[in-house]
């Protein structure tokens, strides 16, 4: 899905995200468009971008919600959505825990002291969600799993029995498994995430709900692949139907896709704002007017983002392309995965003035910003059609 550059603002301040609500309605559109055999629940996983108003257009189209915090879950309540299309899994036991059950969120519990918390609410729910670690995990590094053993996300596949028995203690049910291995695009790869989870939900009698969670990959640069969400869910839909034919249990999906959402909807623009050298054996940087305090992943992960010069000039030269934040670490073209080394960008000649668009920063770029480091104020944000 290509970006419409000619559609950018004329006047535009920099640093600012910009995004199409054209693209991000297209692809809400294609994941609710996808069938399994007993039922399908889309939740767009907020922690990707809770702008209000890609919440709102989400919210009006029929997505559901994940969240990832006591805190989301808030806000999510406040800009209108309803409780009860709200799945909470957080690392962090629940700040506000009885006005969220009371509210109608749906609860997962992530540990067993979790499970415990919830149980023992006065607002306790008949049912409650647990999350599994399955064993398993997947990623293009060790920072995007969050299954196996490196990972804390989760209850450890083999305390399931604890869980049961704390459950029954406590006369609630599990009814609804939740798993999460990191991401992916490859089909085979969702496969062998669905096995995992379908052999875990052998061991929880009571579930009739699966949660296979997201990470659903996108291209953004190279050679990456991107998720085709229909093959993945005709995959589950072969998995959960097998399944159905040896144990007589209709298992209801739900998949969690944000990047798959919100990715190429959104881009950063921003100003080359000098430009300089180490010498004639070393490189030639861009920097900008936006850095690691509004865009954190080429930093962290070694996130690669295709990138432009505006306007376009037909010369083209090498750039290592920085951000203007007071730390080495602030490189915006990292080498692939391995945010410690360079990897220079062939770009249209830079003048000092231009435009420099990043592409495919709809995703956990806006809403993973660092703030108040260097005191630089938030980038903007635009919305085209």
């Amino acid at each position: 899905m290509n970006f419409p550059i000619d559609q950018l603002p004329k006047v535009l301040d920099t640093p600012s995200f910009v995004y199409s609500r054209r693209m991000l309605e297209e692809r809400a559109r294609q994941a609710l468009a996808c069938r399994v055999p007993f039922g399908l629940t889309v939740r767009y996983a907020a922690k990707a971008n809770s702008h209000p108003e890609i919440i709102r257009l989400f919210d009006e189209l029929g997505l559901q919600f994940d969240a990832s915090s006591s805190y989301e879950a808030a806000l999510l309540l406040k800009q209108g959505v309803s409780g009860s299309t709200i799945s909470l899994s957080s690392q962090q036991p629940a700040h506000n825990l009885d006005e969220l059950l009371q509210a109608g969120v749906r609860y997962v519990a992530t540990s067993l002291r979790q499970l415990e918390l919830v149980a023992s609410s006065p607002y306790r729910p008949n049912t409650v969600g647990l999350r599994l670690n399955p064993g398993m995990g997947s990623g293009h590094n060790n920072r995007t799993m969050t299954g196996g053993v490196n990972s804390s996300f989760g209850l450890w596949h083999a305390y399931t029995e604890q869980a049961l028995e704390l459950a029954r203690r406590h006369d609630i049910m599990i009814d609804r498994l939740h798993i999460h291995i990191g991401s992916g695009a490859d089909p085979r790869l969702w496969g062998e995430a669905m096995d995992a989870a379908l052999a875990l939900v052998r061991r929880l009698p009571e579930v009739t709900t699966l949660d296979i969670g997201g990470g659903f990959k996108v291209h953004r640069f190279g050679d990456e692949q991107e998720a085709d969400l229909t093959a993945i869910c005709e995959v589950f839909s072969q998995k959960l139907a097998q399944f159905a034919e040896e144990t007589g249990r209709r298992l209801h999906l739900e998949i969690e896709p944000g990047t798959w959402l919100v990715a190429h909807a959104g881009v950063l623009v921003a100003e080359v704002v000098d430009i300089v050298d180490t010498g004639a054996d070393g490189h030639t940087f861009l920097r900008l007017d936006t850095g690691m305090n509004d865009i954190t992943r080429p930093g962290m992960y070694g996130a690669q983002h295709e990138m432009m010069i505006l306007p376009g000039r037909e010369e083209q030269r090498e750039y290592i392309v920085v951000g203007h934040c007071c730390e080495t670490g602030d490189i915006l073209t990292p080498a692939p995965s391995n945010p410690e080394n360079l990897a220079s960008r062939r770009l249209a000649r830079a003048e000092i003035g231009d435009k420099l668009v990043i592409f495919d920063a709809g995703a956990y770029c806006q809403s993973m910003s660092l703030k108040q480091y260097n005191a630089y104020p938030d980038a903007g944000t635009y919305f085209i059609d």
